[in-house]
């Protein structure tokens, strides 16, 4: 999935674990029984609103809807020092005193805390932006982010677009800060940045995505009397404030910041690399795991793929060797789509094949709908086949499942109900959603995001798709295939860049070796990993951490094992680390052996 605009904001403020968009206000029904724990809570909680207008509109919250978030070196170094007060105050309450709600909402406090102020002490929040993700890329969409309704929504839009100049200032500082520091990205990933900011300097205002994004909904909800005149005032603010600021910035990457960025591609080269790196790898797979013993599981996994697909090349009596077979769906028209209607369309149909089946497996579905959208031009040569953009928290809107219609001939169809059934259903915006209807938990358990049970989930389901009825064809199995062993190799190059010494281009062409990726699509993505450090080994990690559960729960309740309840019992609690998860699975065992 790809971070909405309330987490790219919000990164710069270096709060939660990533929002999705499905939190709420704290209220006396949703605390934790521990009066100190609760009260705990809600005090971080009310600290996150304050220092996040974007969190509050993300979650409905009326505080500063017309405003952006402080981000000067200040601002960090206070947030640093609160935190580590909570952590003290969190330290004075036994565990293993609460009950099980209560010990899972401190658990995942002190996670929360403990790794906001390691991001900081290793001075993540000097680094921004990379190659994929940023305000510079956000920003476009806080219209859609706002979703305005009201006059006083627009004025506040409005209001937000004058905050540009003072907002990206802020953040030149601390980049600045980090060309001082060593704490920069590489420069082969920073080479498109600043011509990823010049496409919002443009010389008509009226063209800008900063109007252009603006729903038709959201306009026809005024009358046009109102209309009229704030779309006057937005057109001056994008003249006045938004296209000089986008302008600063690409001056400052294209005269600064790429060229003082590293000729080292390793997190290791950092200050404090090694550490850095190992403080990522637990953070994004919440395991005690070493880099290599996820490097050698990456290869012992692409190993066992390996022979899966050797099997369908000689179903579908390809004549050569595997090589031969990937390069042959590479490269042969028949397999991509002739039109961006066309792509869509095919997702489309999958999509409503899946909607249809999931009550076979899972007993409570999420109320909220999603749609499907194209992924916007502006994003669309640097980003991925896909991702999920998950509703808004006061049910406004809907989840939203992105194609990448941009160079079509990167865009398998084989691949197709994989990827669909990853990002859509029974994937994130199953999870997400049935997260957002949750009742009962604080909010700070509501707006948790652990991306080991997040995407480790999402791709646990696209293997899920063979119980749903897909991968007939077998293409689309060795697409399903190919996807699994893009995850595997994920272990492989992410550990390979960033704590073994690895180049691009060895990276590369283990992925091209491994996987049936186009060109376009591996160094897209070994872009990506090495942008965001360790990062993309959630995805592989909660995959078998939860395929290694159902086995230990399939083999221990033998008759009893109910495959709906199962699912029901992974997503009860929102997203969780794994070793909670491992809990929670565990107490369901029992809970159905002793029925």
């Amino acid at each position: 999935m790809r971070f909405s605009l309330a987490i790219l904001l919000w990164a710069s403020v270096q709060l939660l674990s990533p929002p999705v968009g499905i939190a709420q206000t704290a209220d006396s029904s949703v605390r934790p029984e521990h009066p100190m724990l609760h009260s705990l809570m809600d005090e971080v909680w009310e600290f996150e609103l304050q220092e996040s207008p974007m969190l509050a509109t993300d979650v409905g919250d009326p505080r500063g809807q017309d405003q952006l978030a402080s981000n000067t070196l200040d601002d960090f170094k206070r947030r640093d020092q609160r935190r580590a007060g909570f952590l003290t105050r969190l330290s004075k309450i036994d565990f293993g005193s609460l009950s099980p709600g209560d010990r899972i909402d401190a658990e995942l406090l002190q996670r929360k805390l403990s790794v906001d102020r390691s991001d900081y002490q290793l001075g993540l929040h000097l680094m921004p932006i990379n190659n994929r993700e940023g305000f510079h890329i956000g920003l476009p969409e806080l219209a859609q982010a706002m979703n305005p309704d009201s006059k006083v929504d627009f004025e506040n839009y409005i209001a937000r677009l004058h905050e540009f100049p003072r907002f990206i200032d802020e953040q030149i500082t601390l980049m600045r800060e980090g060309l001082k520091a060593g704490m920069v990205q590489p420069a082969i990933i920073m080479r498109d940045s600043a011509d990823q900011a010049a496409a919002h300097v443009i010389d008509d205002p009226q063209q800008s995505l900063f109007l252009t994004n603006i729903s038709e909904e959201s306009i026809e909800k005024l009358p046009p009397e109102q209309w009229s005149p704030l779309r006057l005032q937005i057109i001056d603010a994008i003249k006045t404030s938004v296209i000089p600021s986008y302008a600063k910035f690409e001056t400052f990457l294209r005269d600064e910041y790429v060229p003082g960025c590293s000729g080292n591609i390793a997190a290791r080269a950092l200050p404090r690399g090694q550490e850095l790196y190992q403080s990522q790898v637990t953070k994004f797979t919440t395991l005690p795991m070493t880099p290599a013993q996820l490097h050698q599981k990456g290869i012992d996994e692409n190993a066992r793929i390996r022979q899966q697909m050797v099997a369908i090349k000689e179903q579908v009596k390809f004549e050569g060797d595997l090589p031969a077979f990937i390069e042959h769906l590479r490269t042969d028209e028949q397999f991509y789509p002739k039109t961006p209607e066309e792509l869509m369309k095919e997702v489309a149909y999958i999509l409503k094949k899946a909607d249809g089946r999931l009550p076979t497996l899972f007993g409570k579905l999420p109320r909220t709908p999603y749609g499907l959208r194209k992924v916007p031009d502006y994003v669309a040569p640097q980003t991925t086949s896909a991702y999920y953009w998950p509703p808004a928290a006061d049910g406004s809107r809907g989840g939203f499942y992105y194609i990448n219609t941009y160079n079509l001939s990167a865009r398998p169809l084989y691949q197709l109900e994989a990827l669909s059934l990853h990002e859509a259903v029974p994937g994130h915006h199953l999870q997400l959603a049935l997260q957002a209807e949750l009742e009962g938990l604080h909010p700070i358990r509501k707006q948790s995001y652990f991306p080991a049970f997040i995407e480790g989930w999402a791709l646990y389901c696209e293997r899920l798709g063979g119980e749903l009825g897909f991968y007939k064809d077998p293409y689309q199995e060795f697409g399903r295939l190919s996807m699994e062993a893009w995850r595997a190799s994920r272990l492989v190059v992410d550990t390979g860049i960033h704590a073994m010494g690895w180049t691009r281009e060895q990276a590369i062409n283990y992925m091209l070796d491994n996987t049936a990726l186009s060109k376009h699509n591996v160094v897209a993505e070994v872009d990506r990993y090495i942008g965001w450090p360790g990062q993309a080994l959630a995805y592989k990690v909660g995959e078998l951490f939860i395929s290694d559960l159902r086995k230990r729960a399939e083999e221990k309740l033998g008759d009893k094992f109910d495959l709906r309840a199962f699912h029901d019992c992974v997503l009860k609690e929102g997203s969780v680390p794994l070793p909670v998860l491992e809990r929670q699975v565990i107490a369901w065992i029992e809970q159905q052996r002793q029925r």
